[in-house]
């Protein structure tokens, strides 16, 4: 059976043509909304950032810039504090997109991505963590973790990047406290 709807239209509600995701507590924006039309497909895909090893900003800046690294992983922040009290990335020493990792690199990035988790999740004024992976930017493998604040339900879900840019910066101290705390519980081994 084909659906007939055009992709931007609601079967029901109050607001007709917009996503029922917009009457979520979650969605960070009300009144009136649009939705942009949806721009035709194109026959072939742009390169991300990085698809050529050599133009990889990841594979050519020193591990001096990130906040833990071992043989084979390494882990920065955005450069300034946003609305979070925590925004990590997760990225192989390597250059290599998901798809690309070994078995080893599957298996590391598996047991990471967890002590990631913990050691963030225990940062007191953090209730959750967030991680994910958008693979349209750059070629180079990068898994964001994200810490939603304790006690912070409207930011629960798929639009916590959005309330990220929305808040005001975290103060800058507890920042970086909670960076080298992160940076900490790794190199414990």
């Amino acid at each position: 059976m084909t659906n007939t709807r055009h992709p931007t239209q609601r079967a029901s509600g109050v607001r007709p043509n917009l996503p029922a995701f917009v009457d979520w507590p979650a969605f960070p924006f009300e009144g009136s909304l649009n939705i942009k039309p949806l721009q035709e497909p194109v026959d072939a895909e742009p390169p991300r950032r990085g698809d050529r090893q050599e133009q990889c900003a990841a594979c050519h800046t020193p591990d001096s810039v990130y906040l833990w690294s071992n043989e084979r992983w390494r882990l920065k922040s955005p450069p300034a504090p946003s609305g979070l009290p925590v925004v990590v990335i997760l990225e192989p020493r390597a250059h290599l997109d998901l798809g690309d990792l070994s078995t080893m690199h599957a298996a590391e990035l598996g047991v990471l991505t967890v002590r990631l988790e913990r050691a963030i999740r225990s940062l007191e004024s953090v209730a959750q963590v967030h991680v994910n992976r958008w693979g349209d930017g750059t070629a180079h493998l990068q898994q964001w973790f994200l810490a939603r604040p304790h006690g912070y339900l409207q930011l629960r879900g798929p639009f916590m990047t959005m309330w990220d840019e929305i808040l005001p910066p975290v103060e800058e101290h507890e920042w970086q406290m909670n960076l080298e705390y992160i940076a900490a519980w790794l190199s414990d081994d």
